[in-house]
């Protein structure tokens, strides 16, 4: 297995280093809470705090991306780690992630009669999203699989893919920057703090650090976890 894993990891590594850079650029804006001079942590503000939540969706992709050419290949690699990282799409980005932006921002852009053809392409593509989700999980959780079920989970991974990585995108670049500009700065606090609180409420005080550490672990088992692997050689 552990051969199985090396190529299948050289082959990735040589179809995702775009697909990184890609990545890296979408996210500039992930960074840590600053701190004020008295060492307080400053309020991440709604925009910040999804985005940070985008980062987390692109790393689940690269596994996906992993898996998807491991399935392709036919080669051996730990199932369980596919369907835990399916299931962390479900429950962090679909049942958390997107219904804060769907019960949050969505309304509020529709109210404003703003990027409302954006809003209606965002809000299909989460339906859809959920509805691949459930037959990854569903497939993913077979202990046995046949080729023709092979073949369509790994179309599910490529549509899964091919939709959120535009996806995303087009939240960080247009709908977030917007967002600031339809409400007063009262409401675009109190978001933020609602942000915190549903967070809190759903997994705890380090929710979303324990949500990356999980798929940091998934990384790992998979051996991609290591950044500088994903550097090219000149």
């Amino acid at each position: 297995m552990q051969n199985d894993l090396e190529t299948t990891r050289r082959k990735f590594l040589k179809t995702s280093v775009a697909i990184g850079t890609f990545t890296a650029m979408a996210g500039v804006g992930l960074l840590p809470a600053c701190s004020d001079k008295k060492g307080k942590e400053k309020d991440v503000s709604p925009p910040e705090d999804l985005m940070q939540e985008h980062g987390l969706l692109n790393r689940v992709l690269l596994i996906y991306d992993f898996c998807k050419i491991k399935l392709a290949g036919k080669e051996s690699f730990p199932v369980a780690s596919l369907l835990d990282a399916a299931s962390i799409i479900k429950i962090f980005v679909e049942d958390y992630h997107e219904k804060q932006e769907e019960n949050y921002l969505f309304p509020r852009f529709q109210k404003a009669n703003q990027l409302t053809d954006l809003v209606t392409v965002l809000q299909s593509q989460h339906y859809a999203g959920r509805r691949i989700t459930g037959q990854i999980i569903q497939f993913s959780g077979q202990s046995t699989r046949t080729d023709n079920e092979n073949q369509k989970l790994i179309g599910l991974l490529t549509s899964f893919i091919t939709m959120y990585r535009p996806h995303e995108t087009r939240e960080d670049t247009i709908l977030f920057p917007a967002f600031r500009k339809i409400v007063s700065q009262h409401e675009y606090d109190s978001i933020g703090e609602e942000f915190e609180k549903n967070e809190h409420i759903k997994f705890g005080e380090d929710g979303f650090e324990t949500m990356v550490s999980k798929v940091a672990d998934i990384e790992k088992k998979l051996s991609i976890y290591d950044l500088a692997q994903f550097t090219p050689s000149f």
